[in-house]
């Protein structure tokens, strides 16, 4: 008998909860009548709302398994589910008890070799190797294997919301279109300088017509403030935005210029053209996955490489000149133009 209830478990962070929603897709369109639930950071609640498929979005934060018995309680009332299948996508120490502490028939994880914490494999009872795939997403579909689900190409069913910010933007820019830039980043170690993006806009500007709006998260009006500042009046910092207000505002966009970050992936998830800016990280493992998007990239010489802070006074990701930014972004705008 074919499972009839599955439980995947990607707390986060933002990019990687997008990351993971291909598998939530590929399971629906193999098993169409079993339950399918995720577990994830209550942050990313509303982002896993607009995927359609996902029959229940469980919040859990794993702080609060230290902090009382309400979380404790939370899991027990999932043991009491007995699920089928528990899919650990995390690869964690703790996404890897809790996916055995849900009490699962079968535990889905990555092979020691892939996880980054390879004691996490003890909690699982199914490990198949994913083989020779590189990107997280073609990783996380490869767990799949060990159900008989045949390998695809990546689907992202997200349901585009219809937001306030968003209407606000596309009413004043919706008719020659909008760039998105996006400097923030959690790792400063990922952040292009503010300044540079300025330039690009400026650019964008002039060769486009454009201009560009600049997103900006908890702590990163000032980062916003700055790109504004140097961009000579082409672009303007965005309001506050929830998830869902990035969900729609970047499936307006013509195009997102980013680093390695959250609002790059959600744009990616869209279908929005990126260009993707990439310093310590591999952007084969962590980039864009569309063919036509444009990635320049210093993580083969990075010396600071999965590190938040560099150790040099250059940054890798410094190395990106604006030139060669402006010139990918008239790569990646002319197949539309």
């Amino acid at each position: 008998m074919p499972p009839r209830s599955f439980l995947i478990i990607r707390l986060g962070s933002l990019g990687d909860v997008i990351h993971g929603i291909p598998t939530a897709a590929a399971l629906r369109r193999h098993f169409p009548d079993a339950d399918l639930h995720w577990m994830v950071d209550p942050r990313y609640l509303d982002l896993l709302e607009l995927v359609d498929g996902i029959d229940r979005c469980i919040p859990f934060d794993p702080r609060d398994l230290a902090r009382g018995v309400q979380a404790w309680s939370a899991l027990g009332r999932l043991r009491r589910h007995r699920y089928d299948v528990v899919i650990d996508l995390q690869g964690l120490l703790k996404s890897a008890a809790l996916a055995r502490l849900a009490g699962g028939r079968r535990t889905i994880g990555f092979p020691a070799s892939h996880l980054r914490e390879p004691q996490a494999r003890v909690f699982y009872t199914d490990t198949p190797d994913p083989g020779h795939a590189r990107h997280v997403i073609e990783k996380s579909l490869g767990l799949l294997k060990a159900l008989g689900v045949p390998p695809a190409a990546p689907q992202f069913p997200l349901r585009i919301p219809r937001t306030a910010t968003a209407d606000a933007i596309l009413g004043r820019h919706g008719s020659e279109g909008y760039v998105l830039l996006n400097p923030g980043a959690a790792w400063p170690n990922k952040r292009w300088p503010a300044a540079r993006f300025g330039a690009v806009a400026a650019a964008i500007r002039a060769e486009h017509g454009m201009r560009s709006i600049v997103m900006w998260g908890p702590g990163e009006e000032p980062l916003a403030a700055a790109v504004e500042s140097a961009s000579e009046g082409a672009a303007e910092a965005a309001p506050p935005t929830e998830i869902t207000d990035i969900v729609a505002i970047a499936r307006g966009a013509r195009l997102m210029v980013s680093g390695d970050t959250g609002p790059l992936h959600v744009a990616g998830a869209v279908g929005t053209p990126l260009v993707a800016l990439f310093g310590p990280t591999l952007p084969e493992r962590n980039g864009p996955w569309a063919s036509a998007d444009v990635t320049l990239s210093r993580a083969s010489s990075c010396s600071c490489r999965y590190e938040r802070r560099c150790k040099k006074v250059l940054r890798c990701i410094d190395d990106i000149t604006v030139d060669e930014v402006v010139q990918a972004v008239r790569r990646r705008l002319g197949g539309d133009e």
